[in-house]
């Protein structure tokens, strides 16, 4: 399956969170939600990644937006990730990847000559209807935060 694309609904989910609650993608009908599928917790450029969100959850807030950070770590490995690098958001957890097959992002990956299934760095935006807005593939974690709140003031 391929990286869904803009301009369809996102397919609806409910995860556990690192801080004990369930989100539910259709109670957050009405906010713009960042939602950045990484591969690991606490590993070198997924931290990059998540620190660069807490970094800029002043322009989120500003702007109405949700930030989800999701994986397939556990929700006890996530509180601990969330915990020592001070996130502001919550951390969903994808244990069986159900979501991450629905918006396309479990794929094969390649790791010193070791093929895998695993999730493949993308972050979705999706609007106040529902929709996705914007995918960002290959993304690049050092900035990448800066350039998904551009595009959502920009909704």
């Amino acid at each position: 399956m391929s990286v869904l694309k803009p301009g369809r609904k996102a397919p609806l989910f409910t995860l556990p969170a690192d801080d004990g609650s369930t989100v539910s993608l259709k109670e957050l009908r009405g906010s713009a939600v960042v939602l950045f599928f990484y591969p690991k917790d606490d590993t070198e450029t997924c931290t990059v990644e998540a620190c660069g969100f807490r970094d800029s959850m002043p322009r989120f807030d500003a702007l109405d937006a949700v930030v989800l950070g999701v994986s397939a770590d556990g929700v006890r490995s996530h509180a601990r990730f969330r915990a020592k690098y001070a996130l502001p958001y919550r951390l969903l957890a994808d244990t069986e990847h159900v979501v991450a097959e629905k918006y396309g992002v479990w794929q094969e990956k390649q790791l010193f000559g070791r093929r895998y299934m695993g999730i493949v760095r993308t972050t979705f935006v999706i609007d106040v209807a529902g929709r996705i807005a914007r995918v960002f593939e290959k993304v690049r974690a050092a900035g990448h935060a800066d350039e998904v709140a551009a595009t959502i003031a920009e909704l």
